[in-house]
């Protein structure tokens, strides 16, 4: 199907992948936090310290896809990652040590990276037809299938909203090991939906082929350090987010609403932002969408509101996984086709890297006699600065 139906229609199917690897796997953990660091007895250092490590493993298999693609298809290495992900979710319900947990997180991140990474391969494949053609064909632009795709993490976000709540609130020891069950569940059947929704993707090259271009890390430099700021500034919003409303006093259901507005604005990312990506060649959209993340972190620290907590959410949501496109766009627009997997790869890693050192440091800077509050400060100025770093980028000669 090479229609405008048939490349929505496979886009939908490799979105699915994002809402596993980032929405089930990772975002979700925001809503079990609270429980899980009531129950287990959490600081916030330790709290973080689960995203960190998450992060950790999401470097290491972002480092080992390129080798991994010598030897598998992007698709088969794609459905893999979900597969062992929806694995290690369900591994998560049965235990309570924080080793374990630390180890299941470190897995997950790797597993996820896989997904991930290799799904926006697929994405910027699927999209890559010559303007001239896609315009005869009636073919979506090819910033609007890479919003679609990452825009999938939003239903990630929103399933696990209606997911674990409900399960978490049950009155029984440990409720919170029911609600990684249902993500499991939840992500196995996203898997097997995956695989039937691309069996006719354009052919991909050849084990091998897909991990034979260079990429002039130079180039990008700036772009790269406003990617890496990127990282360690939402990640901590994401992490801490529920934990915050709550101290806040926001109850259950305000905080389902709040959860469920922030993942619709990811899915609306998708139509949103895909006119400045498809524009711009350099680094003005991760610029641009920088900032607004900055504004949109600080905005329910300074105006402690249920107003202020929801505008927040909405902003955040529609902005934050178009800052990821807006680095495969990027790639595309200025590097060989050849070169896209380690182009795509280089930013996943400084990404990984900043989600590192993010969840721990906004954990450690909570600790401290700011509380919350001075987390999310820390974690504006990193996306402020990200902006900055960003809006230096300029574009390439044509490849």
């Amino acid at each position: 199907m090479s229609g405008r139906a048939g490349v929505l229609r496979q886009a939908a199917a490799l979105a699915l992948g994002a809402a596993v690897s980032l929405g089930l796997s990772r975002f979700a953990y925001a809503l079990l936090l609270p429980p899980m660091r009531a129950d287990l007895g959490w600081s916030y250092l330790t709290a973080g310290a689960m995203n960190t490590v998450n992060a950790l493993g999401y470097l290491l298999g972002a480092l080992s896809v390129p080798p991994l693609l010598r030897r598998v298809t992007p698709r088969g290495l794609w459905l893999a990652g979900g597969a062992v992900t929806a694995l290690l979710l369900a591994g998560h319900a049965l235990v309570r040590a924080d080793a374990a947990l630390l180890a299941l997180r470190l897995l997950c991140g790797v597993a996820s990276a896989w997904s991930f990474v290799c799904g926006g391969l697929l994405a910027a494949r699927l999209g890559s037809a010559p303007a001239a053609a896609a315009a005869e064909a009636r073919r979506p632009s090819a910033a609007l299938v890479l919003g679609l795709y990452y825009g999938g993490t939003g239903l990630g976000i929103i399933a696990a909203t209606l997911i674990v709540p409900p399960l978490t609130e049950l009155a029984r020891p440990h409720a919170w090991q029911g609600a990684w069950w249902a993500l499991a569940g939840a992500a196995l059947l996203a898997t097997l939906a995956m695989r039937a929704g691309t069996r006719d993707l354009p052919a991909p090259p050849a084990p091998g082929a897909a991990a034979t271009g260079r990429f002039a890390w130079r180039d990008f430099a700036a772009a790269l350090g406003g990617y890496l700021m990127f990282g360690l500034g939402y990640i901590g919003y994401m992490t801490f987010n529920i934990t915050l409303l709550r101290a806040q006093g926001m109850g259950r259901g305000g905080i389902t609403a709040f959860y469920l507005v922030l993942g619709a604005g990811v899915v609306a990312s998708s139509w949103l932002w895909a006119g400045l990506l498809q524009r711009h060649r350099g680094g003005v959209p991760m610029a641009v969408l920088n900032a607004l993340l900055a504004l949109a972190t600080v905005l329910p620290v300074l105006w402690p509101a249920p107003l202020a907590a929801f505008v927040s959410g909405a902003l955040f949501g529609s902005v934050f996984l178009s800052v990821v496109a807006s680095t495969t766009a990027l790639v595309r627009h200025n590097a060989d086709p050849a070169a896209w997997p380690a182009g795509i790869t280089a930013f996943t890693i400084v990404f990984a890297v900043g989600q590192i050192v993010g969840p721990a440091l906004v954990g450690w800077v909570s600790d401290g006699a700011g509380g919350l509050e001075a987390g999310f400060l820390c974690s504006a100025a990193a996306l402020a600065l990200g902006a900055l770093l960003a809006w230096r980028q300029r574009p390439l000669p044509a490849p």
